[in-house]
């Protein structure tokens, strides 16, 4: 793991271990020239978490434009930015996202990632979810700590193709997942995997080692994102995670959506399609995004305490405390859509239940606890379960951070951990240990995210947080208005 304090993407690897690697300003143009790189992608998320770009020549790059940003956004096209009467915005490239393009050879192309601002000089977009998460690092050190640093699992599918049919939902909707690994498969000419079988089969069974191969070279020697692991999920059909190694925050958001990016396009060499979606299959394991985090002060893990049974320090206790206070109206934040709660659901793995425990993974707060002792004091860390790939990590790690920061403050004790698991207990066995459930339903997490959003107020606007609640509100209802396929099989014939 990395604890770099400060470091900036990317990173290489000298004598097995991380070497941050920051570039200035100099640095990038100089690569420029001595690359020959003739196009500049400039990379930026919307409040939804989709990666946008837009691509300029690399010869008329100049110094300048680095320093003050380019005029190349319209804002009210980004979903949460702008409306249309004031929507000129200004793309200010960081020098150290700077990254080569590898897939890109016709034109060899760079990208750089971008912090959005309005124009006009009127300073930063409230809504920019990277701004929003450097707020997150400068309150964070106003709270007397000086870093935190985040590790997100992020889980996906791999399919050989999909379909879907909804551009006349009065006449009839449907969709289809291809894939060589799922039982469904009618080829015979694999090892197929059963639901919820999928977890560490070897070749012929896993058929994309090879691909996770080529993303993990990919990340490594391209963008400086370290990996230093891969492996197929539960879930039959092509579930996959690769590990990416810690950073702070922000550095940690910009390798998730880099990372989301640069899966989807060597899926696309290899003729397939990604997909971020948390549920795409039907009574199966879906994909979860566990976030790991831990706060740091004069380089010591505030999480850490030796004389402690479970090595986990009070401020630890407090921080997931303010998580579980918060964890209703966190569930809009980090499981953003109405497929998010398909996933959460008992008995597939994912966490349903408001409680912590060290290595029970029913409880949403899991405390790994592979090893002890001092030795491995810098890996002691909270891993919060609920977050889901289709969150914009930008803001997940924000509003965790608030909530955590938030019980630290307050001192909100979580109580104890659970060690049973809790997906068997009997509900009146949950009502006496004080566990309540998530949000059931995207509505009900945005009425939570509505009533409970004053400890998000540090780092978000509340404009913001309004704009959040509309755009996933208008998502919910047009869902809500629809008719499911299932819905016909239990109901046509009442």
């Amino acid at each position: 793991m990395c604890y770099d304090q400060g470091a900036k993407l990317p990173y290489k690897v000298i004598g097995g271990e991380p070497v941050p690697v920051s570039y200035s300003a100099e640095d990038v143009f100089s690569k420029i020239k001595h690359d020959q790189i003739k196009f500049i992608d400039l990379q930026f998320t919307g409040l939804r978490g989709r990666f946008h770009h837009t691509t300029i020549s690399a010869n008329l790059f100049t110094p300048q434009q680095m320093q003050d940003g380019l005029p190349k956004l319209d804002g009210s096209s980004i979903v949460g930015f702008a409306s249309i009467e004031d929507s000129d915005m200004i793309l200010k490239p960081d020098p150290t996202t700077f990254a080569i393009i590898p897939w890109m050879t016709n034109a060899k192309t760079a990208r750089l990632i971008c912090d959005v601002y309005w124009g006009k000089n009127k300073g930063r977009l409230e809504s920019d979810p990277r701004g929003i998460s450097q707020k997150a690092e400068k309150y964070l050190q106003t709270q007397g700590f000086d870093n935190s640093y985040w590790g997100p699992e992020v889980e996906f599918f791999v399919f050989d193709k999909i379909t879907w049919d909804v551009l006349t939902p009065y006449k009839g909707q449907s969709y289809s997942i291809e894939s060589k690994e799922a039982p469904w498969n009618q080829e015979g000419k694999g090892y197929p995997m059963a639901l919820k079988k999928g977890y560490y089969p070897s070749t012929p069974a896993d058929t994309l080692t090879e691909f996770r191969n080529d993303c993990v070279e990919c990340l490594n020697e391209y963008f400086g994102i370290l990996c230093d692991n891969h492996h197929h999920e539960v879930a039959t059909a092509g579930q996959c995670e690769i590990d990416i190694r810690y950073d702070n925050l922000t550095n940690a958001a910009d390798g998730a959506q880099t990372y989301k990016y640069v899966i989807r396009n060597i899926a696309k060499k290899y003729d397939k399609v990604a997909t971020m979606m948390p549920k795409p299959i039907s009574m199966d394991a879906g994909s979860g995004m566990h976030t790991n985090v831990s706060l740091w002060k004069d380089d010591k893990n505030m999480f850490y305490d030796k004389d402690d049974k479970e090595e986990v320090s009070q401020i630890a206790r407090y921080y997931c405390g303010g998580i579980m206070n918060h964890a209703r109206a966190l569930s809009a934040i980090v499981a953003p859509t109405t497929n998010s709660y398909h996933r959460l659901v008992p008995g597939y793995e994912a966490p349903v239940y408001i409680a912590w425990s060290p290595s029970n993974r029913s409880a949403i707060i899991r405390i790994p606890s592979h090893f002890k002792g001092e030795k491995y004091s810098k890996i002691k860390r909270i891993e919060f379960r609920a977050p889901d790939p289709s969150s914009n990590p930008y803001l997940v790690f924000a509003a965790v951070q608030a909530a955590g920061l938030d019980g630290i403050k307050k001192k909100m004790d979580p109580g104890g951990p659970v060690y049973e698991d809790i997906y068997k207990m009997t509900k009146a066995q949950r009502v006496a240990k004080g566990i309540k459930d998530l949000p059931a339903t995207l509505g009900e997490a945005l009425d939570e995210l509505e009533s409970d959003r004053k400890f998000l107020s540090p780092i978000f606007s509340n404009d913001t947080i309004d704009k959040i609640i509309e755009v996933e509100r208008a998502d919910d209802h047009e869902v809500s208005i629809r008719p499911h396929p299932h819905e016909f099989y239990l109901y046509f014939d009442i």
